[in-house]
């Protein structure tokens, strides 16, 4: 059988949002070829990268390869690998080894504020501003395939107390693509204020024995400039904003 490969020749331009369709990760059983060639890369790197933040945690996320994106479909094939392959995958970026794909679900308020976190120091992302996400692990596996919809439901919950299953609205997904990481997103309208999103969202990281994020924010403008924003959030935040007008 002929070894799958990603078609990225063929993709949207980097940063161009685009609809998707569909989604359809396929589990794959045993080790990550990237896993293999690169174990002790990702060893040493990962004892230089715990020992400045001894907090990081080691657990099992899924990194696919093989990403194919045509006619808005995004298909290809995943492995479940530790966050310690996926923190040296990042740094370097290897495109034809693996594709970093996740999930970000937009909570929009009732009066028209996007609602996003900033993380905390102790995470792999210290201070950075995005929506409430993560990335996709064996929980969200069904049937064989990655859920993106309970991936989304699983971390919003987790970080800020807010049940997706509530919004009153949810888009179609649209994705967009950087360097190797393939952002797929949707919005949920919520009929709650932006001010009542983010007390129950204070509520929740003030019972929260161990907090990911550090604060909620009501976004209510496309500056880029605004936040310390992960790459993604610019072209996402300037269409959800010129879609309200």
């Amino acid at each position: 059988m002929p070894q799958l490969t990603s078609n990225i020749s063929e993709w949207p331009d980097e940063r161009q949002i685009f609809p998707v369709s569909r989604i359809d990760l396929r589990v794959v059983e045993g080790p990550h070829p990237y896993h293999l060639a690169e174990r002790d890369r990702i060893a040493e790197n990962w004892a230089r990268e715990i020992s400045v933040n001894p907090a990081l945690y080691d657990g099992r996320m899924m990194l696919p390869r093989a990403v194919q994106i045509s006619d808005g479909v995004i298909s290809g094939e995943t492995h479940i690998v530790p966050f310690s392959a996926f923190l040296l995958w990042r740094k370097t970026r290897p495109v034809t080894s693996a594709i970093h794909v996740f999930a970000l679900p937009v909570v929009v308020s009732s009066d028209g504020a996007v609602i996003a976190v900033r993380m905390g120091k102790h995470t792999a992302n210290p201070g950075r501003v995005y929506c409430a996400a993560g990335s996709l692990d064996p929980d969200d596996i069904r049937d064989g395939i990655c859920d993106m919809d309970a991936n989304m439901a699983r971390e919003v919950l987790e970080e800020t107390g807010l049940a997706l299953s509530d919004a009153d609205s949810v888009s179609a997904f649209h994705g967009l693509h950087d360097r190797g990481i393939v952002t797929v997103f949707r919005s949920y309208r919520f009929s709650a204020t932006a001010a009542e999103l983010i007390g129950r969202i204070a509520g929740h990281v003030a019972e929260d024995k161990e907090p990911e994020i550090d604060e909620a924010l009501a976004i209510r403008s496309a500056d880029p400039g605004l936040h310390l924003y992960q790459p993604f959030m610019a072209p996402i935040l300037e269409r959800v904003f010129k879609n309200m007008r």
